[in-house]
């Protein structure tokens, strides 16, 4: 199961998470990871899109602790409804809500936490951070360790299926 922090405008017109450029990122590194994107379950910590409206566009705005706190309900019921073997949290707030606590992704990316429920919990960036990064090289090399993190994702995955099967 992968969380991300909100829809985005795209997400909110669909109805629908990662349909976005952001969407397609997340796409292209599951695919470069081998995870099968069919047999993941995407959805975000925050189920409504949080925007400022500046002309016809409508510009993202990051949810506040209430909104996050709020939409945690939700989350948990679709945690138990999926049962996931492992949540990948996208991003500071997806962390936050999955953790209970303030999460600074630069220093706890790439790691693997036991999370509310006992449900193991990785963290990384979310993908509309790489599309951020001004410099081409410095992307590149962002989107390289973000295909990193979902390859270490599948690692511990499938380790954790052998163990369940012995």
């Amino acid at each position: 199961m992968f969380v991300g922090e909100q829809p985005g405008d795209m997400e909110d017109r669909q109805g629908r998470p990662f349909v976005g450029p952001a969407g397609r990122m997340l796409d292209k590194a599951l695919a470069e990871a081998s995870i099968p994107r069919e047999e993941v379950y995407v959805t975000n910590a925050v189920k409504h899109f949080k925007f400022i409206q500046r002309g016809k566009q409508r510009m993202h705005q990051r949810p506040v602790i209430r909104q996050v706190i709020s939409c945690k309900p939700w989350l948990q019921a679709e945690l138990g409804i999926i049962r996931p073997k492992m949540v990948v949290c996208l991003g500071a707030t997806a962390a936050q809500s999955m953790l209970s606590r303030n999460v600074q992704v630069t220093k706890e990316r790439g790691k693997f936490f036991d999370g509310d429920s006992g449900i193991l919990v990785f963290i990384t960036i979310h993908p509309s951070a790489i599309y951020h990064i001004r410099d081409e090289n410095e992307r590149r090399e962002e989107y390289r360790h973000f295909v990193a993190d979902m390859k270490l994702v599948y690692r511990r995955l499938h380790s954790l299926e052998r163990v369940r099967t012995r």
